[in-house]
């Protein structure tokens, strides 16, 4: 397994910039340790090219995500994609207080799940926090959901804001 928390996390907040104008939800880091500000994995090519594909072409993809107040975040910060679906399904949900309490720290204008089967519990994570920030749900760019993510994006992101 490649997945280590604390090098995940130290990564991650390299990556946090000062004031969250969208959080993006994922479900968490994948086992594999692919890690999104890792680079050189599906998400962050299919992030960028939804991205680019809206704002256009910039340098690196990374600082520019975070110069525009974007940070992804996970519901889960152990990875869950190796579990079975029940004990899947369990850690998601026991994760929500979590999720609630960095909404309450972040205080996003904006918030992006980046999967649909984890929608519910980042809403009520949200509502948790008393957030107010509008949210929105795209599906996993995997699994042949590459093309619904792009479409699903290309509407979101000309709304959401930047700094």
């Amino acid at each position: 397994m490649g997945h280590d928390l604390e090098a995940v996390e130290a990564t991650r907040a390299r990556f946090r910039p000062a004031t969250i104008t969208t959080l993006f939800v994922g479900e968490s880091a994948p086992v594999s340790g692919d890690f999104f500000y890792d680079g050189n994995n599906a998400m962050l090519t299919h992030m960028q090219r939804a991205v680019e594909t809206a704002l256009g072409v910039g340098d690196d993809f990374l600082e520019r995500f975070k110069a525009y107040g974007w940070y992804l975040d996970d519901l889960v910060l152990t990875p869950v994609n190796h579990l079975t679906k029940s004990e899947r399904n369990a850690q998601c949900l026991g994760a929500q207080a979590s999720l609630a309490a960095r909404i309450t720290e972040y205080q996003p204008l904006v918030i992006v799940s980046l999967m649909i089967g984890i929608k519910n519990i980042v809403e009520a994570a949200a509502a948790a926090a008393g957030s107010d920030a509008q949210r929105f749900a795209v599906p996993f760019p995997g699994m042949g959901q590459q093309t619904r993510f792009k479409a699903a994006m290309a509407r979101i992101i000309p709304v959401l804001p930047r700094l």
